[in-house]
């Protein structure tokens, strides 16, 4: 069979199958994933298209859908149909100028986290007087849990925090391929090198429309 023109690779992040934007009404998880790998098989078989996840990002994926419940046949289906491949970490490079967006970018939000600190103690001082209304929660948990979440939204939010992230980004700079993803730290961060990307929300309809106009010749 020859070669599609149409052909492509895509590397796949966790969210692109747990995003609740690709269930249809009453499906339930296995459903939908089953669906979107058969999607994926059809494309590979009608239009050479692969894709791929790294393997830290598929033990990640792996272990969320056991969590669920997910059956064996469709993890048998994630496993035939989804490539795992390692980046290769020695050989791709990256612009320095990236590195420095990234150092200067880590330095904002360090400063940005000293700032929900000591907005946290200042509160934590005014917490003191609080008549306890909380059955459960003393002031100073209320401060500690909002601390939490102001910390983690100000260093993590819209920014690579993990290696698999980061493995993602390598592994498709490596195969000139398309990043697919709802996370918007992986978003903003493939924009700075240059690499496609889609929402993991519009994927299943991608696929649905390169084959239906495989279908028609086009």
């Amino acid at each position: 069979m020859p070669e599609h023109p149409l052909k492509q690779r895509f590397v796949l992040d966790t969210s692109a199958f747990l995003t609740d934007e690709i269930r249809r009404d009453g499906e339930s998880l296995a459903e939908t994933l089953d669906r979107l790998l058969d999607s994926v098989a059809a494309a590979k078989l009608a239009l050479n298209i692969s894709c791929y996840m790294p393997p830290s990002i598929h033990t990640e994926l792996t272990r969320m859908l056991e969590d669920r419940e997910v059956p064996e046949a469709t993890l048998a289906k994630l496993n035939t149909w989804v490539i795992r491949k390692n980046p290769a970490r020695y050989e791709v490079s990256v612009p320095a100028e990236i590195v420095y967006q990234f150092v200067d970018e880590m330095n904002d939000r360090v400063d940005r986290g000293l700032r929900v600190a000591e907005a946290a103690v200042r509160q934590a001082e005014e917490s003191r007087d609080l008549d306890s209304d909380h059955e459960h929660m003393s002031g100073a948990d209320l401060v500690i849990s909002d601390l939490r979440g102001k910390y983690r939204t100000a260093l993590r939010q819209g920014v690579l925090d993990s290696r698999e992230d980061f493995d993602l980004l390598i592994l498709a700079r490596e195969l000139g391929a398309g990043v697919v993803t709802e996370d918007k730290g992986i978003i903003r961060w493939a924009e700075f090198l240059g690499l496609r990307h889609l929402r993991g929300r519009d994927f299943p309809d991608l696929l649905t429309e390169y084959l239906a106009a495989a279908e028609r010749g086009e």
